[in-house]
């Protein structure tokens, strides 16, 4: 029988390796970082093809603007809102998982601070809690208490907005949260991809695979977030607040911008490809210039171009 004093000298010897393990993961001569790619605007998860073809997107006409999932008017009368639906996906195509750690001490606050955990490239490892995970982010995580969602949300993870030609921003997003988990594969020919099951990106692999950040559990003190290499998470057009609101934009030619972790607050192993945009031309009935008074009618809004990794896409007048 190991005597309590024992026990002590035997926890902190434990407590000191998984710290030692953490710091030298932490200053690793080779860490093997993720790299975020925003996909195009409108297409599903995956897509592979030219992003022109994507029809993840449509104009929804709304009875109720309060309603963030409000459903698309398809018969007669007067909307509330005229909204553009979009999915949005980011991949993961770098060299490790995108592994986030939230902790709170008590239930008696109610958001998490978050860490993020780098994989080593010494001998693979990764950190397994948020005591492990030795690098702070400005980031952090909220329960979403909406029945359609009900589990944590990584807040600031990545907005979308309407800008005009010049840049200027016309609409920006009201979606405020994101429950972050592998839940497609993209295309790309990754070396770092999980492959063995029993590797320590394997074995996150299989907690990470539709993973629904603490779901129903709203005293939780303890969530991760993530995206493996090779894998991706979306959000469907049909989701809440998956959309930009045309109700007050004018005739014109805009851009819809999608930027993922804009604050670089997590580190990755390339910022280049954390913008996608796509050109759009909206047209009110009748040639209009203004919405008008009562909608009772959607606007045209066709897509002119798509521009993956770039923040810019409509072209200025002249």
């Amino acid at each position: 029988m190991v005597s309590r004093f024992g026990a002590v000298i035997a926890a902190l010897a434990i407590t000191a390796v998984n710290l030692v393990s953490s710091q030298h993961v932490q200053a690793d001569p080779a860490p093997l970082l993720p790299d975020l790619r925003q996909a195009p605007i409108g297409c599903p998860g995956g897509h592979d093809g030219s992003p022109l073809l994507c029809r993840a997107w449509d104009v929804c006409l709304v009875e109720d603007a309060s309603a963030p999932r409000g459903k698309c008017m398809f018969r007669g009368g007067s909307a509330q809102a005229v909204r553009l639906r979009f999915t949005t996906s980011i991949d993961n195509v770098g060299d490790g998982p995108l592994l986030l750690h939230a902790h709170r001490d008590s239930t008696a606050t109610p958001t998490m601070n978050v860490r993020q955990a780098i994989q080593s490239g010494v001998d693979g490892s990764i950190a397994g809690s948020y005591n492990e995970a030795r690098r702070e982010t400005r980031s952090s995580a909220y329960y979403e208490p909406a029945p359609t969602h009900t589990h944590w949300h990584l807040l600031n993870f990545e907005y979308f907005q309407l800008r005009a030609p010049d840049g200027s921003v016309v609409e920006t997003d009201r979606k405020n949260g994101f429950c972050i988990g592998d839940r497609y594969t993209v295309s790309d020919r990754l070396p770092r991809r999980p492959e063995d099951p029993e590797s320590p990106e394997g074995k996150l692999a299989q907690r990470l695979d539709g993973h629904m950040c603490e779901h129903h559990n709203p005293s939780a003190l303890d969530v991760m977030f993530g995206i493996s290499v090779g894998s991706g998470d979306d959000y469907k057009h049909e989701v809440d607040f998956q959309w930009l609101d045309l109700t007050h934009v004018k005739s014109g030619v805009y851009d819809v911008v999608n930027v993922v972790n804009s604050d670089r607050a997590l580190l990755e192993k390339n910022y280049d490809n954390n913008a996608s945009s796509i050109a759009i031309s909206v047209q009110w009935p009748g040639g209009a210039v203004n919405p008008p008074g009562t909608i009772d009618e959607a606007p045209s809004v066709r897509m002119i171009r798509s521009c993956p990794g770039k923040a810019k896409c409509a072209k200025p007048r002249g």
